[in-house]
């Protein structure tokens, strides 16, 4: 029995014009924060750079090879060529040197933003230092156009000579309207002075 075509069924062929969908896994994932195990691994490339931990390997290898070597018989678990303890030290070695890349990478990333924030501030002092040095520029040529003490002398004589000058001219004048006014109120024009 045939099937009526507005009751087709979707194509479940995946097209090659739309992306894909995202499926989600039947296990996950494990999601790390990369924040704390480049902490762990700058830790663990600074431990390995100690004193401490070069003893600590010393002590370790002396011990296995002592052990292995004097103790007889099956107490003994890796004989003379110390296979596993090789085998130990390049897993450790292996294991060791991407940690340590680790670290010189972060160091790195954080020796950038030193580098380029005292880039800024370089370039802050040297513009600091040009703007100072076209300010003491312009003060030096601002004091070559400032008035010498001579010349503000010269010009306060003259000034005072001036006032004196404008002084003795209204006390002439103050003087000639003085005799005006007494010649004005005299016995000959009329009223004498003091009477009411």
């Amino acid at each position: 029995m045939a099937e009526p075509r507005g009751s087709e069924r979707p194509e479940r062929r995946p097209r090659l014009d739309t992306p894909r969908e995202a499926r989600r896994p039947l296990v996950r994932r494990p999601r790390f924060d990369t924040d704390s195990f480049g902490v762990f691994a700058e830790d663990f490339a600074r431990f390995m750079g100690t004193a401490t931990f070069l003893l600590y390997m010393t002590l370790f290898v002396a011990a296995w090879v002592v052990w292995n070597s004097v103790v007889p018989g099956e107490s003994s678990f890796d004989d003379y060529p110390f296979i596993f303890l090789t085998l130990m030290l390049s897993l450790q070695a292996s294991y060791a040197a991407p940690l340590i890349l680790l670290a010189q990478n972060r160091q790195e990333v954080r020796d950038k933003v030193v580098a380029e924030q005292d880039r800024q501030a370089n370039a802050r002092a040297h513009a600091d230092m040009e703007f100072l040095a076209r300010e003491v520029a312009s003060l030096r040529m601002a004091v070559g156009e400032v008035a010498t003490r001579d010349f503000v002398r010269s010009e306060l004589r003259a000034l005072l000579a001036d006032m004196d000058e404008r002084e003795a001219e209204r006390r002439e004048r103050e003087a000639d309207r003085g005799s005006d006014e007494t010649s004005a109120t005299s016995p000959e024009g009329g009223e004498q002075p003091g009477s009411a």
